[in-house]
């Protein structure tokens, strides 16, 4: 049997691809940024081709790099910003417009209209989600009123839908000639279109949106034998593409939080904590999504509350690129280290509104608190602890929405990953302000090693979810050192700084 399982992660930034051992560890990886395109304040778009080429080159490096052969891997998953919508010809596999990003905040109009006459009650009963730019179906609404000829052929099942998982595994299984058009449930989970109970397009929801059927993919279980098909685009050999994840949801999965209460958080360009609520549909009352955390084989799916944060990392980046405060992102640690508090100093990232829990695209970036005192280097250490109290704002709203369902939770560590993680500083400031521990794995990659996982347990390379936690092991933990009246003061503070972002921009 072949050793080992590779893992296409296709991020917002960046495509790569991993190779892991039966152990969980990494083999080999290459990785390669795309394009960022930027056409006009607020949309972000990618180049669905560069994607596809960038993937191809990916898998190809990091296999020669490794010095394996296709025929070493027993399996490959897919990982993916999820939310980013790509449409293209089913005939010639010619992207119809570029790929519109996650962070794209063109259909706010779209989104506010649902809420205004109470569409956006039947979505969050239905979807989870509520009504806002982040999500797939406002973005294909409006390619199909903005793409000439689009919507009719969309009708005609000419023109096809898919986030970028679905746009990998049809290209890997062979595009135009025969390639699989599928998704899985948690990427389906984040369209505003799928029924979180029965799993499947609701003709409701479509409805709103106005979005043709024959345009979707198939919504199949995370990790399956045969859903996804094969590839031969690894040099030739066919190798089974045994699971397909969200990137949030990979992690979950990579981070093996396989239990009911467990939580990780991942630190990207921005953040995501998701909590494990098992096979109960928790739906939240305090503005975090109701997502599908996974679903493997024949199994009922396990569910998850999610808080999703868009500006974390990116607002180190900020730092560096718009601001030259610092030149690299390793430099903020040492300039935050440099002072012992941010001397009254809070900023909001609010670039694009803010996500979870508050849901307010009206809002933007703000700093406050600032006297002549203040530094750059108190402004670096109010952009680290920013991305703790975002995290913050969301452990808080998922106790109370566990708490609202007659459950109970006690947060008594929290799993992390992703780039931030190499954050000393960043991390001790998280366990401050969180009050809980923090705990980060040997395996950091965990949205790659998730779809690794995934890939694995569909074909045998692992039995079951008990092989993965034994591959789980810590790498550093992160203690609370603030005292409560610390912590208190500290977040009152931050909720006032909010409190100051909002109503910054009008909204139809």
């Amino acid at each position: 049997m072949a050793d080992f399982v590779g893992a296409v992660d296709q991020g917002t930034t960046s495509t790569r691809f991993m190779v892991f051992d039966d152990s969980g560890r990494e083999v080999a990886r290459h990785q390669l940024e795309h394009e960022q395109i930027l056409p006009r304040a607020g949309w972000v778009e990618h180049n669905p081709l560069e994607i596809w080429e960038r993937t191809q080159t990916v898998i190809q490096s990091a296999l020669t790099q490794a010095r394996l052969d296709a025929s070493d891997l027993a399996a490959i998953g897919i990982t993916n910003q999820r939310e980013t919508t790509i449409v293209w010809d089913r005939h010639t596999g010619r992207p119809l417009h570029n790929a519109i990003v996650w962070q794209d905040t063109r259909t706010d109009s779209i989104a506010k209209a649902l809420d205004r006459d109470g569409r956006g009650e039947v979505i969050r009963r239905k979807a989870g989600l509520p009504p806002a730019t982040y999500f797939s179906a406002g973005k294909v609404q409006w390619l199909l009123e903005n793409v000439d000829g689009l919507r009719a052929a969309a009708e005609r099942g000419d023109a096809l839908f898919g986030t970028p998982d679905s746009w990998v595994v049809w290209n890997l299984t062979g595009g135009p000639d025969g390639g699989r058009h599928v998704t899985d449930v948690t990427n389906a989970s984040r369209t505003m279109l799928m029924d979180l109970q029965t799993l499947d397009w609701d003709d409701e929801l479509l409805g709103f949106f106005g979005i043709p059927r024959e345009m979707l993919p198939q919504i199949v279980a995370s990790s399956h034998p045969s859903a996804y098909g094969t590839t031969s685009a690894l040099r030739g050999t066919e190798i089974p593409i045994g699971g397909v994840l969200g990137d949030q949801q990979a992690a979950t999965v990579g981070q093996v939080c396989f239990t009911p209460g467990m939580a990780k958080n991942t630190y990207g360009t921005g953040n995501f904590m998701l909590l494990n609520t098992g096979t109960e549909l928790v739906r939240s009352e305090h503005g975090l999504l109701t997502t599908v955390a996974y679903q493997l084989g024949d199994d009922d799916p396990v569910y998850a509350l999610e808080g999703s944060i868009a500006v974390t990392g990116s607002a180190v980046q900020w730092l560096r690129d718009q601001l030259g405060i610092i030149s690299g992102a390793g430099e903020i640690e040492s300039l935050a280290r440099s002072v012992e508090d941010t001397g009254g100093m809070y900023f909001v990232p609010a670039f694009s509104g803010l996500f979870a829990p508050y849901w307010r695209s009206d809002a933007r970036g703000a700093i406050v608190g600032m006297s002549r005192y203040n530094t750059n280097a108190h402004l670096a250490r109010a952009t680290l602890e920013a991305i703790c109290y975002q995290s913050k704002d969301v452990a808080d709203a998922m106790v109370a929405d566990v708490e609202a369902s007659g459950g109970s939770i006690d947060l008594d560590v929290l799993r992390v990953d992703g780039g931030v993680t190499a954050n000393d500083l960043c991390m001790q400031l998280q366990a401050d302000i969180l009050g809980v521990p923090v705990s980060k794995p040997q395996v950091a990659e965990t949205t790659a090693l998730g779809a690794a996982y995934a890939a694995g347990l569909a074909t045998g390379v692992w039995a079951s979810t008990t092989d993965l936690e034994a591959n789980w092991h810590e790498d550093r933990r992160w203690e609370p050192t603030w005292t409560a009246d610390q912590r208190e003061a500290g977040y009152a503070g931050w909720r006032k700084a909010v409190e100051r972002t909002l109503d910054w921009v009008e909204v139809d």
